[in-house]
């Protein structure tokens, strides 16, 4: 049986898609830059800040140095840090999953290649008390789809992998659960595709909270 899940944050737990699209137009626009549109982030985000933004710069054709770099991402991270809430919602029903699975006793955490500290503020505001552990990208600790992370969560559970379903919405994600030895579930409501998912390993693929209960269940 299934004793615990791990979920992604982007483009699973949450839609912070028009969050990271305002944020990103807008660190562009203070450097001169066009903007990129909405629905062209889903390719962009999903490895962590520092390639975020080397895949923005490259959308728009502009080269930096690293110096400029490190500026265009400290302005990133300052707009974001202001308003970290703005433009994002919880997808239709997650709430209410992670209620039921709580009460049911399951383990849950969250592990993000989002900075650490974004990660911790939007899940304990959307999602308060809910998760038993909260983890984004840290100094030190390689970024998914390396399964060090992943497997520190397993380790502070005192639950084994194979009974642990890591649940997320990319190819990353699926990756990070079959290296981790998780069983991984791609949800089809987030940023990429089911031919993405299923070219990387899902186990399972799910088109809705409800869904994914039946799936956690099942086992």
């Amino acid at each position: 049986m299934y004793k615990a899940c791990i979920f992604d944050m982007d483009g699973t737990l949450l839609n912070t898609l028009h969050s990271i699209a305002w944020i990103g137009n807008t660190t562009l626009h203070k450097f001169g830059l066009p903007p990129i549109e909405t629905d062209a982030y889903k390719l962009l985000v999903g490895n962590g800040a520092d390639t975020l933004m080397r895949r923005m710069l490259r959308t728009v054709g502009a080269k930096f140095s690293d110096a400029q770099l490190t500026e265009f991402r400290a302005e990133y991270d300052r707009l974001y840090e202001s308003d970290p809430l703005r433009l994002v919602t919880p997808y239709p029903g997650i709430p209410e999953l992670l209620r039921e699975l709580k009460g049911r006793g399951f383990r849950l955490g969250v592990l993000s290649n989002k900075p650490d500290n974004m990660t911790r503020i939007l899940a304990e505001s959307f999602y308060a008390g809910l998760f038993d552990a909260i983890r984004g990208q840290v100094p030190g600790i390689p970024k998914k789809p390396d399964p060090t992370a992943a497997l520190g969560i397993a380790k502070g559970f005192s639950i084994p992998p194979r009974e642990i379903l890591y649940i997320g919405d990319s190819g990353v994600d699926m990756l990070t659960g079959k290296n981790a030895g998780m069983d991984s579930c791609g949800v089809l409501w987030g940023f990429r595709d089911r031919k993405e998912l299923e070219e990387n390993g899902a186990v399972f693929t799910v088109g809705s909270a409800s869904e994914l209960l039946e799936t956690v269940m099942s086992r």
